[in-house]
């Protein structure tokens, strides 16, 4: 079998300093590849074995510090000893029952948890529904869940419901747990098919999902040991896992792809190996860092949740670089030219005439004339892209939950019978000046009069206010007023009423010169955790899109290259975003996806989804590029560099991108509406770059650009 080269007869390659770093790298593998082998066995062995405690080292948490709801939990907890996260809402219905047995019933069980108290207690109709609290964090507190049940249970109230914050991480860990292995299985199933249907029969299939299994392990062990330091979300597992999936895949296969030319060169196994890594090698290591730079902007981002993510996302890409230039070249020196001889059917790579089949002949399509072409392919993206008008934000939704789970359950109910508002109240914390008290007289007039304003926004459903305790704690110092909102957490008119509270009620109660006002509780949490996501993203976007410039630029040596990149990344993220609406928003494919129906999108989605696929679409420019700028300084035009860049990377780059859609479906199979946002954005933007912007709209525009693209 022979392999289409780039230069005819062989020309010799350009050893810059990057090649002969990676070339002695190499070698230094190559002569310890005993022990490569046996350190990461260790490593995988060592993260298979943490990853199962893992979970319980998890959170949900949007706390966001220094936040004016951060400050206002922090006063609940210091003052009232209340845990905006370490609470349980319990509902029971309570027709033609004496309410106040089931009272003492619900606090003797909520006592018998550490730490647990009551904090308020209303009927509301036939419905009976109790705050309670630990002192406990999250994930702590999640743990006692089901001993919370067990004691409800215990004492008679086998049909109480249990919801709130640990209730509901509690009930989504093994949600997610089962969405990743399901997820794991499509994914894999779907990678298997398509390395087959590429490389046919052959023992460098299995190469793929070596390199992939280790990275993955290595990573979560990585995390294991940040959990102490870096608090890390609950879906960190299910985004390194199916991410990690199709990006060592994707470097494992491209290096594969590379090795299979090379073996038809070289004298040796061990020669085509250093060939390969040189050539190979500097493209994962310029696509790595350019994912990792896109990521390492959400540090700039003040959010745990994102910054874990962002943490999470750097991880398993430097892993997967890694272990691309150390396990990859020593599997393939094993693997030799024995291991890419197929049993049957060579694969599509086995293709002789690169020049003359698939990606060569659009490229020839594109060239003959490449103005219509691009106006054509900016109006598919156009289309593509234009349902980010439409783009809503929310923090998070209850609604979009399983409906199989007990906590969701109880919401569900909280809504039909009480309101969604009741699920998550606003906290208003009060903070009196030196001497002034909310027991006295004065101070419950003031208290009262902040409460009545309150009470008139058409948003409010009911406000709760007192002179004891839970309404004021043991100094009189400090005071809180419970408002229930007639929307869910995190819709639009629950948001506008924290910002409301916080700018205009305050205002127009003239309350006394000194009193502080603080907007606590899940709404007003989710308020600032979308204020503080989106004040520095412009930022993001400015610092990813200028250091991928500078690093593409130095890599293609050509600021018109690097330019298009960047370009051809935005117009991905905004198809992706488009896209994402039309499916959760419209419905669009909805059905067919199993997708929920939803009027906002998580507000991390969108930010995450950028510096993700910020650094995946440059992979797929790296890989292409990489090879026209080889045939370029080996001589060619530049329509002859075009077409054959094209004809020897199109097909890998395709193969890659599905390998990355189906590893990516394993989000979007699951049940939770975060992470299937997520995969159908993902995959949209991963698939729309690799084909219609690095296939079409890139040769368009070289086109265009003729001997100037490469100056």
């Amino acid at each position: 079998m022979t392999f289409a080269t780039a230069r005819g007869p062989r020309a010799t390659h350009r050893w810059s300093y990057t090649a002969r770093m990676l070339s002695r790298w190499t070698r230094a593998v190559l002569r310890h590849r005993t022990m490569v082998i046996l350190l990461w066995t260790l490593l995988a062995v060592l993260g298979a074995s943490f990853s199962g405690a893992l979970d319980s080292r998890l959170t949900t948490s949007l706390n966001i510090p220094g936040s004016a709801s951060g400050e206002a939990n922090a006063l609940l907890a210091r003052h009232f000893h209340q845990n905006v996260e370490g609470s349980f809402t319990i509902v029971v219905s309570v027709a033609k029952e004496n309410v106040a047995s089931i009272e003492r019933r619900i606090a003797s069980a909520v006592t018998s948890l550490p730490t647990g108290k009551v904090l308020q207690s209303k009927e509301i109709g036939a419905v009976l529904y109790v705050e309670a609290d630990t002192d406990l964090d999250l994930a702590r507190a999640a743990a006692l869940t089901g001993q919370l049940r067990r004691a409800l249970d215990a004492r008679g109230l086998s049909r109480a419901m249990v919801t709130g914050p640990a209730a509901l991480q509690s009930d989504m860990t093994p949600v997610l747990r089962g969405d990743l292995r399901r997820g794991g299985v499509i994914a894999v199933t779907l990678a298997l098919i398509l390395l087959v249907a590429l490389l046919g029969m052959s023992g460098v299939v299995v190469i793929p999902f070596v390199v992939a299994g280790a990275t993955i392990a290595t990573t979560l062990l990585v995390i294991y040991l940040l959990t102490p330091v870096i608090p890390m979300d609950l879906y960190v597992p299910n985004v390194v896992e199916l991410i990690g999936l199709g990006l060592a895949i994707d470097y494992s296969l491209l290096i594969v792809h590379r090795f299979r030319g090379e073996v038809a060169l070289e004298s040796s196994t061990r020669d085509a190996v250093l060939s390969t890594m040189t050539r190979a090698g500097r493209t994962v290591i310029v696509s790595g860092v350019t994912v990792m730079v896109g990521l390492t902007t959400l540090m700039l981002v003040s959010v745990p949740f994102l910054r874990s993510l962002g943490v999470a996302g750097i991880v398993v890409t430097l892993v997967s670089m890694v272990a691309a230039l150390t396990l990859q070249p020593v599997l393939l020196s094993w693997a030799g030219a024995r291991g890419l001889r197929a049993r049957g059917p060579s694969g599509f790579m086995g293709a002789t005439d690169l020049l003359g089949v698939g990606w060569a002949r659009l490229a020839r399509q594109v060239l003959r004339r490449p103005r219509v072409t691009l106006a054509v392919a900016l109006g598919v993206l156009a289309i593509g892209a234009s349902g980010v008008g439409w783009l809503q934000l929310t923090p998070g939704s209850l609604s979009a939950l399983p409906v199989s789970l007990p906590s969701a359950q109880a919401n569900a109910f909280m809504s039909r019978h009480v309101g969604p508002g009741v699920i998550t109240p606003d906290q208003v914390v009060l903070v009196a000046p030196p001497g002034l008290v909310w027991t006295s007289a004065a101070g419950q007039r003031e208290e009262t009069r902040l409460a009545t304003v309150i009470l008139a926004e058409p948003e409010v459903a009911d406000v709760a206010i007192g002179d004891r305790s839970p309404y004021v704690d043991a100094t009189g110092r400090y005071a809180q007023i419970f408002v229930v909102g007639l929307h869910q957490f995190g819709a639009p008119a629950s948001q506008d009423l924290v910002q409301r509270i916080r700018a205009h009620d305050v205002s127009v109660a003239h309350l006394t010169p000194g009193v502080r006002v603080y907007v606590g509780g899940a709404p007003a949490q989710g308020v600032d955790f979308l204020r503080r996501l989106y004040g520095p993203f412009p930022w993001v976007v400015a610092l990813a899109l200028g250091a991928a410039l500078v690093i593409l630029w130095r890599a293609f040596r050509s600021f018109a290259l690097a330019l298009l990149a960047v370009l051809g990344d935005l117009a991905s993220v905004a198809v992706a975003y488009g896209v994402t609406v039309a499916v959760f928003r419209f419905g669009v494919a909805g059905a067919w996806l199993g997708t929920y129906r939803v009027d906002q999108i998580e507000g991390w989605v969108p930010v995450f989804v950028f510096a993700m696929l910020f650094g995946l679409s440059m992979d797929y420019e790296v890989f292409i590029v990489a090879r026209m700028r080889e045939a370029r300084d080996a001589g060619e035009t530049w329509a002859a560099t075009i077409v054959r860049g094209l004809a020897e990377t199109g097909g890998v780059v395709s193969a890659a991108a599905l390998i990355m859609v189906g590893a990516l479906s394993g989000l979007v199979a699951g049940h939770v509406a975060g992470l299937q946002e997520l995969g159908v954005g993902l995959s949209t933007g991963v698939l729309v770059d690799a084909t219609l912007v690095r296939g079409v709209v890139l040769p368009a525009c070289l086109a265009l650009l003729g001997n100037r693209a490469w100056r």
